[in-house]
């Protein structure tokens, strides 16, 4: 069985080696996350990684010209900033194309909704 932190650093080792750009992206975003909501448990799932602490909250994704940070209940989310996209029924995202999009998004505001839902 592979332990979920090898699994995580799998994953980011293919990040680098396929995106090598995108994976500084994904490292802030793993950074901005445990600053903001701290002792936060990652595992690999969906092609991306999932945090999570009495339940998953949001996740990271790697796409080929962007990263995308997907909340399953940002329907709910207060938005003002305008940076979640998606129209589905519940999940809403944001995309990140540069380290810098992490703080001009403000993701840690979101995060922060996303941990209380």
């Amino acid at each position: 069985m592979v332990k979920t932190e090898d699994a995580v650093l799998a994953l980011l080792e293919d990040i680098g080696s396929t995106h090598g750009a995108l994976l500084d992206i994904v490292q802030r975003v793993r950074q901005v996350v445990e600053e903001t909501c701290g002792g936060v448990a990652e595992m690999v799932k969906y092609g991306g990684i999932m945090f999570s602490r009495a339940a998953p909250f949001c996740g990271v994704y790697a796409y080929t010209d962007h990263v995308s940070v997907e909340f399953g209940q940002g329907y709910l989310f207060d938005d003002p900033h305008g940076v979640l996209e998606g129209s589905g029924k519940f999940r809403r995202h944001i995309k990140l194309f540069a380290v810098s999009d992490v703080q001009k998004k403000h993701l840690a505001d979101y995060v922060r909704q996303a941990i209380t839902q």
